[in-house]
């Protein structure tokens, strides 16, 4: 299964998509309180579509639980990345290391095993995102991001596999927000946070809706996309949205665009090149 050019030109849109609520979580007082925040948002977008369209089918439902139960640490581990790390920095770590792993993951266990022109593509693009992070940082900030990056190479496999046996993959992805709003928000209470997640919904609610739907968006893309070509391939270019996030943290966060992160984004167009764009 090869990945076309619209496939490929929906997915770079999710990337965006997904550097752009990245952006608003970072810029948030309090990092946890806004990831909860975030989640309960696309949680709410999620629940006023999801009534109108067919459920996803019995099979993929112990994926979308699953999936729901491994995001509570993605969210720990990117509001503690964000703690103590630039956007620039940890966003690069995160998303650089699941596509590798996705891809090693997918031609072991799901027999996804990719032609040798789309593995050298898949090289290049994570070389180009590795590159970015280099240099010396907080080693919490560290510490947060390698573990982010095992928990999204996880999910990612968890949801490819999920939104195949939906037979509905945009289904799949709203009944996933509206569950993982639930859990989040459950377990920020568990926390002995219930009133200070309530009060700071109050008062960022608007942000919490933009973050949550474009979240939405930007997963709902890729999910409906590994149902048209490989994980692997649509893992790495969802990943792309880090030069996205270099761009927008430069002009929001006020972060520098360095040499070092024009070459890696140069590697990354390059590897994007080699898988037939």
């Amino acid at each position: 299964m090869d990945i076309s050019l619209p496939v490929t030109l929906a997915v770079l849109g999710a990337a965006l998509l997904h550097a752009s609520w990245n952006v608003l979580l970072k810029s948030g007082d309090d990092k946890e309180l806004e990831s909860i925040s975030i989640a309960v948002g696309s949680g709410l977008v999620a629940l006023v579509a999801a009534p109108f369209l067919p459920a996803p089918a019995s099979a993929s439902w112990p994926w979308l639980v699953g999936s729901a139960v491994v995001h509570i640490l993605y969210f720990i581990f990117l509001a503690g990345a964000y703690r103590w790390g630039e956007l620039s920095y940890t966003y690069p770590v995160m998303r650089g290391g699941g596509p590798m792993i996705v891809a090693l993951v997918g031609a072991i266990a799901l027999g996804e095993i990719l032609p040798m022109k789309e593995t050298i593509g898949v090289v290049m693009i994570c070389a180009g995102i590795l590159a970015f992070a280099a240099g010396r940082h907080d080693p919490r900030a560290t510490g947060f991001a390698i573990a982010n990056a095992v928990v999204i190479a996880t999910y990612t496999l968890i949801d490819g596999q999920g939104a195949r046996a939906s037979g509905a993959p945009v289904s799949y992805t709203l009944w996933f927000f509206a569950a993982n709003g639930i859990v989040l928000l459950l377990f920020g209470c568990a926390r002995g946070r219930g009133r200070a997640i309530a009060a700071y919904f109050r008062r960022k609610w608007t942000r919490a809706v933009i973050g949550g739907a474009l979240a939405v968006g930007a997963y709902g893309i890729a999910l409906w996309a590994m149902t048209r070509a490989p994980i692997a391939l649509v893992a790495v270019l969802r990943e792309t949205s880090v030069i996205f996030a270099a761009l927008l943290s430069t002009v929001f966060l006020r972060e520098k665009m360095t040499r070092r992160r024009l070459v890696a984004t140069g590697a990354v167009m390059c590897g994007l090149i080699a898988l037939r764009i």
